[in-house]
């Protein structure tokens, strides 16, 4: 195992790139440590597989170089780099059994006997696939393959890391849970660095101890799911993360406050002296964090309820706000107005964006 590192790493699949949308990585300066839980997170073509590929030496970055343990890797083949790469549609074979599966790669490297028995036996009964060793593959579920592809990528006890390219989308959602939940008993079991690839928000919060969070080619914010949904440091991260995500509203300065969708609020000295000369400026606020009251409650925004969706123990209510809709969530129970609203954000919940990347909260 060993940290790996990206030093200005950039990308291009252009043979001669000339501008920087030709770029599938923008540029990537980022380390992951050893033994750490990654997910890798992001919408389709923001460059996840790009990254996870120069990792694993599929492909060689355009820019910048790659070190595993402080060692440059740049130019080392995907062979000698000791990484497991587990993909979106399982890879094995189904001719033979789950065992002969397991014990391919140990024998492709001269192991003796007698530890490829014990090796597979360790991770056959760390995977439950105990009771399947003897079945060929062919007969068994599209989950149960895919459990097999993690286990080949395990056998080998000189993994460095183990990179998953979204290897749950075809997967039934019922059984989603339980590979995740053997992902990180295998995690904890072995310590080795994990890096997960996915668009799916879910699956990252629920697999991951680190989020890393990709957008147009770039990471744009890295932390623990707590500081993605609180703090998001692009409004990217604020929109992509949470259900509903955050609302999102063009503003400007009028007058030394915060004008934004027909409304406006006070603008603090500790967010006018930070905002940068002709940025464009966005407001955010969590649908959970705003208050809905009565039409004329003091210090709220006059707004319109448009439509109310019950969704158990709390309701996403959409208001207008000027040419806004916001998103409000409401605990069941809670009184909706029937029509006119009055819409509470609170000053410490309610971010400045300048340029989509965060100043601060108004408190």
């Amino acid at each position: 195992m060993a940290e790996i590192r990206l030093e200005g790493v950039r990308h291009s699949y252009f043979p001669y790139p000339t501008e920087h949308k030709h770029f599938a990585l923008k540029r990537v300066d980022h380390v992951w440590r050893d033994g750490g839980a990654y997910a890798l997170l992001g919408p389709s073509g923001c460059g996840k597989t790009s990254m996870l590929n120069i990792i694993s030496g599929l492909v060689r970055p355009s820019e910048g170089r790659l070190l595993f343990g402080g060692v440059d890797v740049t130019d080392v083949p995907t062979e000698r780099r000791n990484i497991a790469q587990v993909f979106q549609f399982p890879v094995i074979y189904d001719t033979m059994t789950v065992r002969a599966n397991l014990a391919f790669p140990l024998r492709n490297r001269g192991v003796p006997e007698a530890e490829i028995r014990r090796r597979v036996n360790e991770i056959g009964e760390m995977l439950e696939l105990g009771p399947l060793l003897d079945r060929r593959a062919s007969a068994l579920s599209a989950a149960e393959k895919q459990t097999i592809s993690l286990g080949r990528g395990l056998v080998r006890p000189d993994v460095a890391a183990i990179l998953f390219d979204e290897p749950l989308t075809v997967i039934d959602p019922q059984v989603k849970f339980e590979l995740r939940r053997k992902l990180k008993a295998v995690h904890e079991h072995l310590k080795l660095t994990m890096i997960y690839v996915t668009h799916d928000q879910n699956e990252a919060l629920t697999f991951a101890d680190t989020i890393v969070i990709m957008y147009d080619g770039e990471v744009v914010q890295v932390g623990p799911p707590e500081d993605l949904y609180e703090r998001p440091q692009h409004s990217f991260v604020g929109y992509f993360i949470g259900s509903p995500g955050m609302n999102l509203m063009a503003a400007r300065v009028e007058e030394g406050r915060l004008a934004f969708s027909g409304a406006s609020l006070p603008l603090p000295d500790h967010i006018a002296g930070r905002l940068p000369a002709r940025a464009q400026l966005k407001v955010g606020v969590r649908p959970g964090a705003i208050r809905l009251t009565p039409p004329g409650t003091a210090a709220a925004l006059k707004a319109r309820v448009e439509d109310v969706e019950h969704l158990g123990p709390f309701s996403v209510v959409d208001v207008r706000l000027g040419d806004s809709l916001i998103k409000v969530k409401v605990a069941d129970g809670d009184a909706i107005p029937a029509d006119d609203a009055g819409l509470v954000l609170p000053p410490a919940h309610t971010l400045v964006f300048a340029d989509d990347r965060l100043v601060g909260a108004l408190a």
